[in-house]
């Protein structure tokens, strides 16, 4: 291990003990993952007008004034979501952050495969998703579902934190292709006007009723504008026990779509016998593109960590541990 890197599971731990994060509730034991932290809906959501963000010497708080905010709605009992529109939400946990310990968030991998886009805002945050070294101060999940409305309420998990010691400094870089020649279908696309999906419920849908397949033909497919898709890696993803990994954004030469929302792997992901790929969050953007069988599409980002690790990524269950294509928690399998 080092002395800067990717906090561990026995780190995080360790930062609960010492203060650098609160919650008015008591930690869950899974919450932990073995190099992030599962962070809570708190209890109310805000409607917006639309996204912000607070900019230097601010505080979210304060800007949730009543030419920003729609109206409240109580997460206690369970709320609804709807697509198309934007809500803010104060998670449990609060940080106080030494000088040298910053991070960043990303959404859970649950999250990003319902087409739900999530961001993390901080008090006085000029961009998303970043934790500044020394950060005090509340943090909010900002959620806009885009092609299926959602149920979460209070405990609710979309995102995660990953928090370092020292500056990034990435070990290594492995590219990614996409996968449109494995039998069967070769990946699936969100239908719309489709039912509300209870984000905590487990294997609770049916997927025909959210998904149509798709099929390769001569090793293409064509994205429609605005449509959101799943797809898989080519290569199996493995993250060695030393280890984190982030799927870095894709780069706009490699074509006109994105190709990710949820974007952190933990150390275990993948170690035999588990092999997995990545599973792809696909949306096009402006115009109809195709893609091939073997197109790059993203490269991983590695780290060290600066801690040991108790439990590596599928040792206490998974339901991502070694995936194909998959679709997200909610749904059962595809048959």
């Amino acid at each position: 291990m080092t002395t800067h890197g990717v906090l561990s599971d026995s780190e995080l731990k360790r930062a609960i003990k010492q203060g650098w994060i609160v919650a008015d509730t008591p930690f869950i034991d899974d919450q932990i993952q073995p190099a992030s932290l599962d962070l809570r809906l708190g209890e109310t959501a805000y409607r917006l007008r639309a996204s912000f963000l607070p900019g230097a010497g601010a505080k979210v708080q304060d800007r949730l004034d009543d030419q920003l905010v729609m109206h409240k709605i109580d997460l206690r009992a369970g709320a609804v979501l709807e697509t198309g529109c934007v809500y803010l939400v104060q998670v449990q946990e609060e940080l106080a952050l030494p000088q040298h310990i910053a991070g960043a968030a990303n959404p859970k991998s649950s999250t990003g495969r319902v087409d739900v886009f999530t961001r993390l805002i901080l008090d006085g945050a000029s961009s998303f998703d970043h934790v500044p070294a020394g950060y005090r101060g509340p943090m909010w999940a900002e959620i806009s579902p885009c092609t299926f409305s959602v149920l979460v309420r209070t405990g609710t998990r979309l995102s995660q934190v990953r928090l370092r010691r020292g500056p990034q400094h990435p070990k290594r870089e492995i590219d990614f292709t996409m996968d449109l020649a494995m039998t069967g279908p070769v990946g699936f696309r969100a239908k719309r006007h489709s039912g509300v999906i209870d984000l905590d419920r487990v294997g609770a849908y049916d997927p025909r009723d959210f998904w149509e397949p798709m099929e390769a033909r001569k090793g293409r497919v064509v994205l429609d504008p605005g449509q959101f898709y799943i797809f898989a890696s080519k290569e199996n993803v493995v993250i060695p026990p030393d280890e984190a990994a982030e799927m870095a954004p894709i780069r706009p030469e490699l074509g006109e779509f994105r190709a990710h929302y949820a974007g952190f792997f933990d150390p275990g992901f993948g170690i035999a016998p588990n092999e997995g790929r990545a599973v792809l969050e696909v949306r096009s953007r402006d115009v109809p593109f195709f893609v091939e069988d073997g197109q790059p599409v993203g490269k991983l980002v590695f780290e060290p960590l600066c801690g040991p690790v108790e439990r590596l990524y599928g040792e206490s269950g998974s339901n991502y541990q070694g995936q194909g294509l998959k679709l997200s928690k909610n749904f059962a399998p595809w048959r």
